[in-house]
């Protein structure tokens, strides 16, 4: 064998390499793991986008404004709901539910309207005051309350009652000197 048929024997047993000694066979494997990886990403990008038709809620049933809609609709997918939160003052409270009335954020808006709202109570609704248990009939109209609740088939029912201590004309004014 010549050196130039030995060489050319040589050259094709070996990978054609470029500079630096990398193979044109790595290269080429390591822009399709690439070009995987972006469709990929493209891929969840896309899928992350809504397109649903949001309908407005029913108005026979006011409630507060969803806060975060990431949230709401990750507990779609799960198949919970995330609890949501409504303060104000009792207006009416038996065994099995209570009315609240209150402010809630008007979507779009930096103002808040007046709302009204009637909570189911259920054996799971957890309700204290002045830290300690208490029964839907320990709840009277006046009382400051914050409402953690879910909406189960369009129905919201209180997870928790906080009524918080009230706050009197005389503890928020300093007394007047004579």
């Amino acid at each position: 064998m010549t050196s130039r048929s030995r060489r050319k024997h040589i050259e094709a047993i070996q990978p054609q390499t470029r500079s630096e000694g990398v193979t044109i066979v790595k290269r080429l494997v390591t822009f399709l793991v690439s070009v995987a990886f972006m469709t990929g990403a493209a891929g969840f990008a896309v899928a992350q986008t809504s397109t649903q038709p949001t309908t407005p809620p029913p108005a026979t049933t006011p409630a507060p404004a969803p806060k975060d809609k990431a949230a709401e609709k990750k507990a779609e997918m799960t198949g919970k709901m995330p609890a949501k939160n409504a303060a104000g003052l009792v207006k009416s409270a038996s065994a099995d539910s209570v009315v609240v009335s209150g402010k809630e954020k008007v979507q779009g808006a930096k103002e808040m309207k007046d709302a009204e709202w009637t909570f189911a109570i259920d054996s799971k609704t957890a309700i204290r005051k002045a830290g300690k248990a208490a029964t839907a009939a320990d709840l009277k109209p006046g009382d400051q309350v914050h409402v953690r609740y879910m909406d189960h088939d369009g129905k919201a029912t209180a997870v928790a009652i906080q009524v918080r201590p009230a706050t009197s004309a005389a503890a928020t004014k300093p007394a007047e000197k004579k």
